[in-house]
């Protein structure tokens, strides 16, 4: 039986809520009109904005020593779909989900597509794994999928992906998203070159087959599980890959998936200057592809790149509509609670770059002002948008306080009772 939360107790808890929340959605409407800014037009904004819950992150995360499960968490898509509705009914910015094959293969996909339809929510990005074995898999992947010395290996793969493609076109998805754990692990395991060929060989077979209205996002991560070296390890290697396949073909950054201390937000820009940015897996890192909540460690880097992302959609930039999701790993905390935190955070993001006076910024810029061009960008940040959050999720039937709605409805407990603890839930790190 699918659990929901009621509606009742959202609208209970609005209640009380709401006449604390238009003191302060006053109080900010004031402080940004002594800007010339219309909070109603922020507002708006924050309404439209969405980001996809990953599936797979609906359930506990594990490391490489172990993983606890935790209770009541999903034990196939459909249950994941459920506990992805309650995060989009509290947080009303994530009707979209992306999911990962084969973990959410099914039958029936047409019952897939049904099921999710009831839930109001749509599909995003498919999308494939060739980083592990299979349980029916005939050929292994340990030394790579796309870019394996094996022929065997490689079509095997590319059917895969394929195959993702066909699964996608039922859901309503126009997106597939390849990773590939492909590289090596000691000095001299593998000829960078001849690698690389054998991967773009693969994408290509697999880019003729999408349909004319999808995007094929590429994305890339420095390391792990090959420790020395990756076959698309960086944004040059992807951006490259992405300009070989076609203008279908685009990169995607994973907030994680970089040498410490790169600044991501300029290859956001570059990759929106070359019409190559496909879109973002959002999670924070401490040490390295930790997928942390979004923004729990670095909330000012990750309003640094949505300051590029609002600036190219202020530009008007050709060929600039990137997708958004979520990609973490949630070890000690409750799977739904933190991909609402996380969806906030992210929204939070756009909303504050929204409120950058680019004017003034493109003025200090051209004058080589960097304190006052710098100024501009803290001033946006330190703003404390909660309110145009809290209203825009309160318009749209969400909660003005989604984590204090979310305990008070019992939904983790009352699905614990549904969903005995079977040890594995078909999620990942990725």
């Amino acid at each position: 039986m699918t659990q929901r939360i009621d509606k009742a107790l959202i609208a209970e808890q609005n209640d009380k809520l709401m006449p604390a929340l238009l003191e302060d959605y006053d109080a900010l409407a004031r402080k940004l009109a002594r800007q010339d800014i219309d909070i109603e037009r922020i507002t708006k904004q924050a309404e439209l904005f969405q980001i996809a819950i990953p599936s797979w992150g609906t359930g506990t995360g594990g490391t490489r020593f172990a993983r606890f499960p935790g209770e009541g968490e999903p034990r196939n898509i459909f249950e994941k779909l459920e506990d992805s509705a309650v995060i989009n009914d509290l947080s009303q910015a994530t009707e979209r989900v992306s999911p990962h094959f084969p973990w959410d293969k099914v039958d029936d996909f047409k019952e897939l597509k049904q099921y999710s339809d009831s839930l109001n929510l749509k599909w995003d990005s498919i999308n494939s794994n060739t980083f592990q074995d299979q349980q029916d898999q005939q050929h292994s992947y340990k030394y790579g999928s796309l870019s394996n010395t094996s022929e065997a290996a490689r079509e095997q793969a590319i059917e895969h992906n394929i195959e993702c493609i066909k699964w996608g076109k039922i859901l309503g998805s126009k997106t597939l998203t390849v990773w590939v754990g492909d590289g090596s692990n000691h000095p001299g395991q593998q000829h960078f070159q001849h690698a690389f060929e054998r991967y773009l060989n693969s994408m290509k077979k697999i880019y003729a087959e999408l349909p004319a209205d999808w995007e094929l996002h590429i994305e890339h991560k420095m390391f792990e599980p090959a420790f020395y070296s990756t076959v698309i390890q960086d944004w040059g290697s992807n951006i490259l890959a992405a300009m070989e396949l076609g203008p279908q073909a685009k990169s995607l950054v994973d907030l994680g998936h970089h040498a410490p201390n790169v600044n991501i937000e300029m290859i956001v820009s570059r990759l929106i200057q070359f019409k190559k940015l496909g879109g973002f897996h959002f999670n924070d890192s401490k040490y390295g592809d930790d997928d942390l909540d979004s923004g729990s460690l670095h909330p000012y880097q990750q309003f640094l790149i949505f300051n590029e992302l609002v600036d190219a959609q202020y530009r008007k930039q050709e060929g600039f509509n990137p997708n958004y999701m979520l990609d973490q790993s949630h070890n000690v905390t409750d799977p739904i609670e933190s991909l609402i935190n996380s969806a906030a955070s992210v929204q939070r993001s756009y909303v504050a770059a929204l409120l950058v006076n680019r004017p003034a910024l493109t003025d200090y810029q051209l004058n080589n002002d960097a304190l006052m061009a710098s100024n501009t960008l803290k001033e946006a940040f330190h703003t404390d948008v909660t309110p145009i959050l809290a209203m825009a999720r309160a318009r749209k039937g969400g909660a003005i306080d989604p984590i204090r709605t979310y305990r008070q409805s019992a939904y983790r407990a009352t699905v614990a009772k549904q969903r005995p603890n079977s040890g594995g839930n078909g999620s990942g790190i990725v």
